[in-house]
């Protein structure tokens, strides 16, 4: 590098082919912008007359949805600020799986008006600190908004798990809401350990076989495995399981041998002894007691002839995952190479048969007495996008079902909880001398987002809405909201719409969280971005 005189300033100091960004317009202004651009995507989405969204990803997988954290994760967001609120929706989805786009929408929000008070001469440490005093009395007051008596809650009763899902799983699936939580709910019931706090959401598995409509959906107490039986035996009643994770088949030995043959009976024995061996190995599985054999890898021909002739049914299951779920569903415990099982090492199913659905050949492994560990949604729908919508309603609604067996209070849904905070917080805005005032005053506005979305989502009048509302409330109707169906304002508790309060304590916090990170900001420094093809990461790897 020739030691010229370097240029002045900041340049002189980094590398080139840095940009470097200062100040409230190049900066703050810019990426409050962009997470505006951000919430403005998912903001459509909120609700349950939410839109869908078509995104197509650097795979050219197609996603229709109108599920936020699914939005996110899929569009490639390239801008830093914008990442952070993709981050507190990711933390949220996380954290109770579901509120992802209240998250993004709310800090969206808050930036949005924050942007307004910048431009009006407040410094962003003063809209920081505002905004600080503003989430705490928030929570205060969301704790006054609680339901009475919503604290102690019976998981294993159906219609209370119901009432509390329901919201969850009509903002995903509207109008279905009535038929699909009836069904999570007995799922869910079903795998509850005895201790409510230790359930487990991968215990509720879902099956998408295509064809027939939502209302031929059901729930088995069991698995249901994507593929065919192997041989010819399809039905087992109260079987014996063994399973072996590496597979059924004659296995090669770890050294390498020369074998002499002189004559052709040497070669005869040589061949036999290999099917005596597989034949000894097999018969050894079936005088254990087993039934069925589930194979974790490819299953050989020979071993296949020899589990035919002693009447044994054999399954393969080739993901280690699935595997691992089998094994929890039927006691089972995986043994690594084929050889004679321990009647402990046994798993127990009451029933496994190959069934055909909709044109689908599966395997249905049920257990309905005790031990029923994992249960199984078996969701039809017309198409693929239609089926990959409900099971993120389905996951939606198990992961209520896991917070509520946390922290089952409740407060009043669809959009009264946010009118009553809005409320609140003005008149505590009023008491409050200082700058900060008018930072709380914009927090306050900014819970107008949600009642004015979900009419605009409905297509209703947003203002008429918000000032009716704003009346109710101030008539001390704290749990008036919105009834999207009729387009009036009604009380929640006669329409059964609750929200769980972790959910709305969550999101209303890691949206507060992410605005006040994205207000800190006050300069951006990119380097250089490193050379080399950009690699995209390893596609369709399983999430476990």
């Amino acid at each position: 590098m020739a030691f010229g005189l370097p240029g002045y300033g900041i340049q002189a100091m980094l590398k080139e082919g840095h940009k470097h960004l200062s100040g409230l317009d190049e900066a703050v202004l810019k990426n409050i912008d962009a997470c505006k651009q951000l919430s403005v995507i998912t903001r459509t989405s909120l609700g349950p007359n939410g839109m869908n969204k078509m995104v197509i990803n650097h795979l050219d997988k197609l996603f229709v949805t109108n599920d936020a954290a699914t939005i996110v994760n899929e569009l490639e967001v390239q801008h830093p600020a914008a990442k952070i609120l993709v981050l507190a929706g990711k933390a949220q989805q996380e954290e109770i799986g579901d509120g992802a786009n209240l998250t993004i929408s709310f800090a969206g929000e808050l930036l949005q008006n924050a942007e307004e008070l910048i431009r009006m001469g407040l410094h962003p440490s003063e809209i920081i600190s505002g905004y600080t005093k503003a989430i705490n009395k928030t929570i205060e007051i969301l704790d006054e908004l609680l339901e009475k008596g919503s604290e102690t809650m019976d998981v294993r009763s159906k219609e209370e798990v119901v009432s509390r899902m329901k919201a969850a799983v009509a903002s995903k699936q509207y109008g279905q809401e009535d038929l699909l939580c009836p069904i999570i709910a007995d799922a869910c019931i079903q795998v509850c350990p005895k201790n409510p706090a230790n359930f487990n959401v991968d215990n509720v598995r879902v099956a998408k076989l295509l064809g027939g409509g939502l209302h031929n959906s059901t729930v088995i107490r069991g698995m249901v495995l994507k593929n065919d039986a192997f041989g010819t035996i399809k039905r087992v009643e109260k079987a014996r399981i063994a399973v072996f994770a590496g597979g059924v088949d004659t296995s090669a030995t770890e050294t390498k041998g020369t074998v002499l043959i002189q004559s052709a009976e040497q070669l005869e024995n040589y061949a036999k002894t290999e099917e005596a061996k597989v034949e000894e190995l097999i018969k050894a599985v079936a005088e254990s007691g087993a039934k069925v054999i589930v194979s974790g890898a490819a299953v050989g021909d020979m071993a296949l002839h020899f589990c035919e002739r002693y009447k044994l049914m054999v399954l393969k299951v080739s993901s280690k995952f699935e595997l691992r779920r089998f094994c929890r569903t039927t006691g089972a415990v995986a043994i690594l190479k084929l050889s004679q099982p321990n009647p402990d090492d046994l798993g127990y199913a009451d029933s496994i048969s190959v069934e055909e659905v909709g044109g689908v050949r599966v395997t249905i492994v049920k257990n309905e007495e005790g031990g029923n560990s994992v249960s199984t949604v078996v969701l039809r729908g017309s198409t693929d996008s239609i089926l990959d919508d409900l099971e993120r309603a389905i996951d939606d609604g198990v992961n209520t079902y896991k917070a509520m067996c946390r922290d089952s209070r409740t407060v009043p849904g669809a959009a009264a909880t946010e009118i009553e905070l809005a409320r609140k917080l003005k008149e505590f805005s009023l008491k409050e001398t200082g700058l900060d005032q008018y930072a709380i005053a914009k927090f306050a506005e900014s819970f107008e987002m949600v009642p004015k979305t979900l009419a605009e989502n409905a297509g209703l009048n947003a203002m008429e809405i918000i000032s009716s509302l704003y009346a109710e409330h101030a008539a001390g109707n704290v749990k008036v909201g919105i009834d999207l169906e009729e387009g009036v304002c009604k009380d929640v508790s006669t329409k059964n719409i609750w929200d769980l309060y972790l959910t709305k304590f969550f999101a209303l916090k890691y949206a507060a969280d992410a605005a006040c990170t994205v207000l800190r900001v006050d300069q951006i420094i990119m380097a250089k971005p490193a050379g080399g093809p950009k690699r995209d990461p390893a596609a369709g790897m399983d999430e476990d």
